[in-house]
């Protein structure tokens, strides 16, 4: 008896991006990088409905579809360097080069502006909201940046006095353990709780990604003393301008602001 050969169906982007998912998740990958990519699954079956391409196997995948996914006009040229990023590991085996062949646009970098008046800055936030206030402090203090190492931080990531923070390197943007020193005037905020908590949430959970980002936005949209330019992470340069003023080492603010 003779059996015809069947030849195997081609597997789908879909498919091939939910595989890559258990294999990042087997490899280890932080919750973060997991949660990114369950995203990139969810943004490129909408990106199919849209382009009635519908069940796209992995066969017909051209450049042309990734530049489509990647390049549009909502998206600025970082958040299409940051989705390409996630997108290209999940594809790896699949298609090894294909992601990375897609040449995106640098983004642009964003002037900070120093704050000149940051007591007054600050007394502003701190009668606006609370969790604000502290983030804006701490990032001024202590240097961390506001959306990941602030918003994530748990009352374990702090020493029993409260005086010192430490972060482990896949917690920051070098890569590398932080020891950060908090100042007094942040430490007089400061109720420790539980170990696994949250300080800002109160839960296990931290708050969303964009919570601070939110807040920031409608406290500007009622201050008048912000100027153009003004972010978050001024706090954080104007922190390092009073350092550098102080120290006159350009070392010593490097290693102050975690940078490499």
């Amino acid at each position: 008896m003779k059996y015809q050969n069947v030849k195997a169906k081609p597997i789908t982007v879909i498919q091939a991006l939910e595989k890559g998912i258990q294999t990042k998740t087997a490899q280890g990958c932080s919750e973060r990088f997991i949660k990114d990519a369950k995203r990139i699954v969810t943004l490129w079956e909408r990106y199919e409905s849209e382009q009635q391409i519908k069940n796209l196997t992995l066969d017909k995948l051209h450049p042309l579809h990734i530049r489509n996914f990647l390049v549009r006009p909502n998206w600025s040229a970082k958040t299409q360097r940051t989705v390409k990023s996630t997108l290209s590991p999940l594809l790896t085996e699949f298609k090894p080069h294909l992601v990375q062949s897609i040449k995106l646009k640098k983004p642009t970098s964003t002037l900070h502006k120093p704050f000149d008046n940051i007591n007054e800055i600050l007394e502003s936030i701190k009668t606006y909201n609370n969790h604000l206030y502290l983030c804006c402090l701490m990032t001024y203090g202590c240097l961390l940046r506001p959306h990941r190492e602030i918003r994530e931080l748990t009352w374990g990531d702090f020493s029993d006095n409260l005086k010192y923070i430490h972060l482990s390197g896949n917690r920051n943007k070098s890569g590398r353990n932080r020891i950060v020193p908090v100042p007094s005037y942040v430490r007089d905020l400061l109720i420790k709780g539980e170990p696994h908590h949250n300080i800002f949430s109160g839960r296990q959970q931290p708050l969303n990604q964009d919570y601070f980002k939110t807040l920031w936005g409608r406290f500007k949209r009622q201050s008048n003393l912000l100027e153009q330019d003004q972010t978050l992470y001024s706090f954080r340069h104007t922190g390092a301008i009073e350092i550098f003023k102080r120290t006159g080492s350009i070392t010593k603010l490097q290693k102050a602001m975690g940078h490499s």
